[in-house]
């Protein structure tokens, strides 16, 4: 009968592999390493492909600063609790070059993930995808728990970042410029994916749309981001010819772009449904704030239960051609547009109108503040507050009310946020606030500058 010292032997033995098995193996890469190395600190491999083909669950490597000209195509996927991570060595740039290199001419990007689970890719500069329609800088296709953090990318013949029929993904806090200068998607795709949250990312100078969640994606959120300079739409959503449903659109600033800051549509007949855009701030944009438009289709484009609630609009529009403004609601499909709420929203110094639609029986309207311009089909609803929000300085981008503001405790408690844009709480004194940020006195703000 063997004793209590052969258990306990055997046990401090399990004590010490068992770190190993969850927290796996550090790997590294350099310019000067060479792939016959262990891929160790002080001997690194030479390629992030070499990382690729040999890391396994709870693996992470570590790359060096450099350029890297290769596409890098993970071969093994984590699993839960023991992810795959591709990272930039710390404080150190990393750059993988996809000129010269040819991707096939589909959704393929320069660091591309297919049919793989729990891998985690941050602190990466991805740079010139192309020269086909669907080639991105990094492509999710096919894939779940997939983590694209804190990368920059740029020069990408269409997304910067391209998700596709996957789900459980996360896109948080990373920059993506020029993008789509060639292609078909936009700088941030997201399709036929669900439960994904895309957050706190900078978006610009972009050729086509600046995010845009389509064709089926359901279940997902799209927060605190940053959205200017893009040819297209801001943020889009798009249900294409696919059921689209249950997303959340707020905390964004969406600005100075060649389209509408925010739109719905459905361009193909699938449903949309169960949409949420509220606390988001959109100015300058050259058509509306947020607009539910039309496509030249002659298929329904049903659209219903979307909810545009404490939004601030600002002088979006143009006088020439002379279209645009606060909140529009273009969709001529009436029989196909139902229950669509307008509540709480400051529309303000639009070009063209303030709130504009033309079908009364689908949409409720009340407790908007508007100020300026009353141009076509404009319907501000009931309960209306028509003056100066007085805002702080929105020359300078400062939405935050004033002390005086009468859009303070004016605003309706149905269905309102329970925080602000900057995620304070509402309501501050007794009533809800209409637009963006609920005023706090002392001017306690946390200030999102331009």
């Amino acid at each position: 009968m063997k004793g209590k010292g052969f258990f306990s032997a055997i046990m401090l033995v399990w004590s010490l592999l068992l770190p190993i098995a969850a927290f796996g193996t550090t790997y590294y890469v350099a310019p000067g390493g060479n792939n016959s190395n262990p891929g160790t600190l002080a001997k690194p491999w030479r390629t992030i492909t070499k990382a690729a083909q040999t890391l396994v669950a709870g693996d992470t490597v570590y790359i060096r600063a450099g350029t890297y000209s290769e596409q890098v195509t993970p071969q093994n996927s984590g699993r839960s609790g023991q992810y795959i991570v591709y990272a930039a060595y710390p404080g150190e740039t990393v750059t993988i070059d996809g000129s010269g290199i040819t991707l096939p001419d589909d959704l393929y990007g320069v660091f591309h993930i297919a049919n793989k689970s729990y891998l985690k890719v941050s602190g990466l500069r991805v740079i010139n995808a192309g020269f086909y329609n669907d080639n991105a800088g990094i492509m999710v296709r096919n894939s779940d728990y997939i983590t694209i953090e804190k990368n920059y990318t740029s020069h990408t013949w269409s997304s910067g970042i391209g998700v596709w029929e996957s789900t459980n993904i996360v896109i948080d806090g990373n920059e993506v410029n020029q993008a789509g200068s060639g292609g078909w998607q936009e700088c941030i795709s997201i399709a036929q994916t669900g439960f994904f949250e895309v957050k706190n990312n900078h978006v610009h100078h972009g050729y086509k749309e600046g995010i845009c969640a389509k064709q089926g994606a359901h279940d997902g959120k799209i927060y605190r981001n940053h959205v200017h300079d893009v040819t297209r739409v801001g943020i889009y959503v798009d249900a294409h010819d696919q059921h689209t449903y249950h997303l959340d659109l707020y905390q964004n600033r969406v600005h100075d772009t060649g389209n509408n800051g925010f739109a719905l549509a459905s361009e193909q007949g699938g449903l949309l449904e169960n949409i949420r855009i509220y606390n988001n701030l959109a100015y300058q944009n050259y058509y509306s704030g947020i607009c539910l438009s039309h496509e030249p289709s002659e298929l329904p484009q049903p659209v219903k239960n979307v909810t545009m609630i404490n939004n601030t609009c600002y002088q979006n529009g143009n006088p020439e051609p002379g279209w645009g403004g606060g909140i529009s609601l273009e969709n001529t499909d009436v029989a196909h547009v139902e229950n669509i709420v307008i509540r709480n929203n400051i529309c303000s110094e639009n070009a063209q109108f303030q709130i504009q639609h033309e079908y009364p029986e689908s949409v409720t309207s009340d407790h908007n503040l508007v100020w300026g311009v009353e141009g076509y089909a404009e319907n501000d609803g009931t309960a209306v507050v028509e003056a100066d929000p007085l805002f702080i300085n929105p020359t300078d981008a400062d939405f935050y009310l004033q002390s005086t503001s009468p859009a303070i405790n004016q605003g309706a408690a149905t269905d309102a946020p329970t925080v602000d844009f900057d995620g304070q709480a509402r309501p501050q004194a007794g009533a809800y606030d209409i637009g963006a940020y609920e005023f706090r006195s002392g001017n306690a703000y946390l200030l999102w500058t331009k």
